[in-house]
């Protein structure tokens, strides 16, 4: 989009400054530590100077004045290793500082007792979420109801908070005031190894790692068979798509999926949101990058999921999707603006869902 040559600039303008900055201290270093030196050399040769006068009065002895020197090169050699580790010093105490700062922002709450799989029911009581550093909440009071088995479309304006709802159903985030919780159970006081094999997630960017794709769909679980991985890719209708790769399941695809198209990435994701017991899962945009062979594979997803007893949440804009939900909510600033019936909410709004709906994360 003609961005290299600006991008290119606001590089090299922000690496001279960042330089400029580093030859600054460089060279503030090198006087400290140069000037330290001369120091120590203008101390010996004055400890010297007066050792040898006193010893020639016969005041000391000749070996006095060479312990008085060694004294002195031995105290001042402490400052010299001082200023000259001061630059590792400081890095020591802003990395420490970033991972005290980091741990606190990640503490993960568990429970001491492993709970038995959820049926997938989820209750969101009174849900409230600010964003680190606002003051304004970006959701409002929010309240409704899945029923095990239950899909429920999540449609509503750009910005409205969708995909932030999304991650405080997974628990990914605590929410400020309110709480999310699957078959009572309070999803952000679950220990997140726990309560990880029952849930699946499709975020709107997806996140592929270096390794098979076998190896991506178990999640790295080491101990899974490759039965489950396969059923997770038939039931995300991937299974077909990824013998066509040139190794099948044992294709290598890179950081970040990098040998795959997008369409493909996101059906091997979804695959990988699919695997194991899960009992809720939670879809953000899951057919964008989806040609027409690929909907119609994520439709037959949706309606084998509301088969097998899985609650699911989709965010999306196509109607196509929106069909296939037994429920719509509606977010508009914060709030819940129509939750209901899909019938019921989609007379309500007098439109497709895409006309209620905008792109980007909420």
């Amino acid at each position: 989009m003609g961005m290299s040559r600006s991008i290119t600039e606001r590089w090299e303008t922000e690496h001279s400054a960042a330089l400029t900055s580093w030859e600054t201290g460089g060279r503030r270093l090198a006087v400290l530590s140069a000037a330290s030196k001369v120091l120590r050399l203008i101390l010996q040769i004055a400890v010297l100077g007066l050792g040898a006068t006193l010893a020639i009065g016969g005041e000391i002895t000749a070996g006095g004045m060479i312990a008085a020197s060694i004294l002195v090169t031995r105290c001042l050699a402490p400052v010299e290793q001082l200023i000259a580790s001061w630059g590792g010093t400081l890095a020591a105490r802003q990395a420490y500082r970033g991972i005290k700062e980091t741990l606190a922002e990640s503490v993960e709450h568990t429970t001491g007792t492993d709970l038995p799989a959820p049926s997938g029911r989820v209750d969101v009581e009174a849900l409230s979420y600010a964003h680190p550093g606002r003051q304004e909440p970006l959701l409002k009071g929010l309240s409704f109801q899945i029923k095990s088995g239950e899909s429920l479309g999540l449609i509503g304006p750009s910005g409205s908070g969708k995909t932030t709802l999304a991650r405080l159903l997974l628990g990914v985030v605590k929410p400020r005031l309110g709480t999310v919780r699957l078959d009572g159970m309070n999803i952000a006081e679950w220990s997140e190894h726990d309560r990880g094999q029952y849930i699946g997630y499709l975020p709107q960017d997806t996140e592929l790692f270096a390794g098979t794709v076998a190896e991506n769909i178990a999640r790295f679980n080491p101990s899974a068979t490759s039965q489950s991985i396969v059923d997770a890719a038939q039931l995300a209708g991937a299974h077909e798509m990824i013998l066509q790769l040139q190794k099948g399941y044992d294709t290598e695809i890179g950081p970040r999926g990098a040998a795959l198209s997008g369409g493909q990435r996101q059906r091997i994701a979804l695959a990988r949101a699919l695997y194991g017991p899960v009992r809720m899962i939670v879809l953000d945009e899951p057919n964008a990058n989806q040609d027409r062979a690929g909907e119609e594979a994520l439709l037959q997803s949706l309606k084998a999921l509301r088969d097998r007893g899985v609650s699911s949440i989709v965010i999306a804009h196509r109607p196509a999707i929106i069909e296939y939900v037994d429920k719509i909510l509606v977010l508009r600033d914060g709030r819940v603006a129509a939750y209901g019936d899909k019938k019921q909410i989609l007379a309500e709004l007098g439109s497709t869902p895409s006309a209620q709906s905008g792109g980007g994360n909420g």
